[in-house]
């Protein structure tokens, strides 16, 4: 497991930081702790302003 920082691209807030297999993992973790199913179902506004998955290690 490595431990990922996701941010919002436009204004580069971190939206979660933890532990994950992969980058899509920790976009589904994130996800899931904003009450969503996954990532794929976050709206798509919400995916259309982007984000950045930095593998911290």
């Amino acid at each position: 497991m490595h431990i990922y920082q996701i941010r919002q691209k436009s204004s580069r807030a971190i939206l979660w930081t933890g532990a994950a297999l992969d980058p899509q993992s920790a976009l589904d973790a994130m996800a899931r702790e904003a009450g969503y199913r996954d990532f794929d179902g976050l709206p798509e506004t919400l995916r259309a302003q982007g984000f950045e998955t930095a593998d911290l290690g």
